[in-house]
């Protein structure tokens, strides 16, 4: 689907050139960040909506412009392996490349009025605004940072030079060579694997599985970036048994079993209003599932769940990190990330003891961080 010519008023939108395009013989403009592959004639913009042909090239139309600044949980992300009970500054833009038709987020990912991008940052201020409110790390998030690549590359490169960390929240939907640069600038991901079926992903998403599953993958076996999955169950359409269990076999085949695997729960929005809420014993049995398949840090989501949602050691089932939604409670690992009964490492990215931050959101102005 290609979107008309722009006719949103220049003062109200920050273009950049993109990266990763083709011109193709027929005179057209193909975009190569994703498998979607949208061609563009002059003015026409791809699905995502964000990039745009203009001048014979393809150009970003949101660079330096978010929904908003707010400070975050690390566990909301969801990341329950990095950097536990820290702050994580987190943002994100506008546009998607996938349709989801659950998408919680839609007002932003879908959005065409360029007017909710209320809040302006270049990547110094963000790096800046990171360090001086003790954040431990800064997040890509709330819709799909691979579509606003150029902007997101930017600002990791300025929070690495601040100490800051990167965390990446996005589908994994992307091609080979923007994968490459992207995940080269990031610390952390959590990759949203939304079903295990090709179906789902051309019904519900409009899009496809296997590129997700590549970009896992590569994550894995070529990078050193911490990685953590999440899948939303929704009822009737992913939940089943055979899919869960196919799908972390996968995991733990491919990728092994200490990539951390969390079940969420739907809730009715969007384009599914007319399906239920994912009831809690549904993700239960999957965590079941996980467990039965060799994963060993299997999550509950979006549910009042202690023992979902905590950390055990998977040698002598100590209890690691207690969670109450996303309020750190007992600390059971030593200062070297193993467990303080058994001496058995757990997996994942840990500091001498954990962060104090709570379940606290706070929403940050950048209005003085721009104007240094």
């Amino acid at each position: 689907m290609l979107m008309d010519a722009d006719t949103t008023p220049a003062a109200l939108k920050d273009t950049v050139p993109g990266r990763f395009w083709s011109m193709l013989e027929d005179g057209r403009v193909r975009c190569d960040l994703c498998p979607r592959f949208c061609v563009l004639h002059e003015g026409q913009r791809g699905l995502c909506f964000v990039r745009a042909r203009e001048n014979d090239a393809i150009v970003l139309t949101t660079y330096g412009r978010s929904s908003g600044f707010c400070i975050d949980p690390i566990e909301k992300k969801p990341l329950n392996h990095f950097l536990p009970g820290t702050p994580v500054l987190s943002f994100g833009t506008a546009g998607c490349n996938l349709t989801c038709k659950f998408c919680q987020n839609w007002d932003i990912s879908k959005s065409r009025e360029f007017d909710r991008l209320t809040s302006r940052a270049g990547p110094q201020a963000i790096a800046a605004a990171a360090r001086d409110l003790d954040c431990r790390s800064v997040a890509f998030t709330y819709n799909d940072p691979i579509i606003f690549h150029e902007y997101a590359v930017d600002v990791a490169a300025a929070c690495h030079e601040q100490g800051i960390r990167n965390v990446a929240v996005t589908s994994g939907y992307m091609c080979a060579e923007p994968r490459e640069e992207f995940f080269r600038h990031m610390d952390a991901v959590n990759v949203d694997l939304k079903a295990f079926t090709e179906s789902f992903y051309k019904k519900i998403c409009s899009g496809e599985l296997a590129p997700v599953l590549e970009t896992l993958e590569y994550l894995k076996h070529e990078t050193g970036v911490w990685i953590e999955i999440t899948t939303l169950l929704i009822p009737g359409e992913n939940d089943g048994a055979a899919e869960l269990h196919e799908l972390c076999s996968w995991v733990a085949e491919k990728l092994g079993p200490d990539v951390p695997l969390h079940f969420s729960a739907f809730h009715p929005d969007w384009k599914m209003m007319d399906i239920s809420p994912t009831p809690p014993q549904t993700l239960s049995r999957a965590r079941e599932i996980a467990q039965q398949r060799g994963i060993r840090h299997a999550y509950t989501g979006n549910v009042h769940d202690c023992e979902g949602g905590s950390t055990y050691c998977h040698q002598c089932g100590n209890l690691l990190i207690e969670r109450d939604w996303y309020q750190l409670g007992a600390w059971n690992l030593d200062v070297q990330g193993k467990c303080a009964s058994c001496g058995t490492p757990c997996a994942g990215v840990f500091e001498a003891a954990p962060g104090d931050w709570g379940a606290k959101r706070q929403p940050v102005s950048m209005a003085a961080y721009e104007a240094a």
